[in-house]
């Protein structure tokens, strides 16, 4: 009887496998242990298979969750930044006088004053030879001043804080027995740039100061906008 041939199609991933049977008995031995083999191998080559595809998953989700950690870290970073290193730093306080002691007026006109003796200068704002404080960055502004009078009777002590040429916040020292006062005031401002802020006293009056430095002039940027 003479031999034929079947084709067998074996469908696994990738794979195509052809096995030729005939009468001839060790062929067919031959050809079913190959095939046996490649099975066992298949079967092998699907389970590794299967292996990596769950632990592809599982990288993936480490990775979105890696992402989500790094997009918080990333918000919080700029907050950081926000509140700190984020934005300009601006900052200053200074005193009337350098040295000595004495009264400043009066004057025959109303007159900024020049606080003269700084203590900080963060950003170089303020100018102590004119004593006015000029904004270089757009933002929200904290300013305070503080005068003192030691004398009870005329003339007696009235200074402004102003904003270009806007009298903002005042002290005022009126006429009375007593002597060694003493008074502040602050406010919060927005500046755009190139507003000048400055202290002024009021004409035909006058304020005292000496080393232990009564009368001072500072700010400081909030936050910028």
């Amino acid at each position: 009887m003479k031999g034929f041939s079947v084709l067998f199609l074996l469908v696994a991933p990738g794979c195509l496998l052809s096995v030729s049977l005939g009468d001839n008995q060790d062929q067919k031995a031959c050809c079913l242990s190959d095939t046996g083999c490649l099975m066992k191998e298949l079967i092998s080559i699907g389970e590794k298979l299967g292996t990596m595809l769950e632990k592809q998953g599982t990288m993936a989700d480490n990775l979105r969750l890696m992402e989500t950690r790094l997009q918080t870290s990333e918000k919080e970073v700029e907050e950081l930044k926000r509140l700190t290193g984020g934005q300009p730093k601006v900052a200053f306080s200074a005193a009337l006088r350098e040295s000595g002691s004495g009264d400043t007026g009066p004057f025959t006109t109303d007159t900024p004053l020049q606080y003269k003796k700084v203590f900080s200068n963060t950003g170089n704002c303020y100018n102590p030879a004119t004593g006015v404080f000029t904004a270089q960055v757009k933002g929200m502004y904290y300013f305070r001043f503080t005068l003192r009078n030691n004398l009870h009777s005329t003339p007696n002590s009235v200074a402004w804080l102003s904003k270009n040429s806007q009298r903002l916040v005042s002290v005022w020292d009126a006429n009375g027995s007593d002597s060694n006062d003493h008074g502040s005031n602050a406010v919060v401002i927005p500046l755009e740039v190139g507003d000048n802020v400055y202290v002024v006293l009021q004409a035909k009056r006058l304020i005292y100061d000496d080393t232990m430095n009564y009368n001072t002039f500072s700010g400081f940027l909030l936050f910028t906008m």
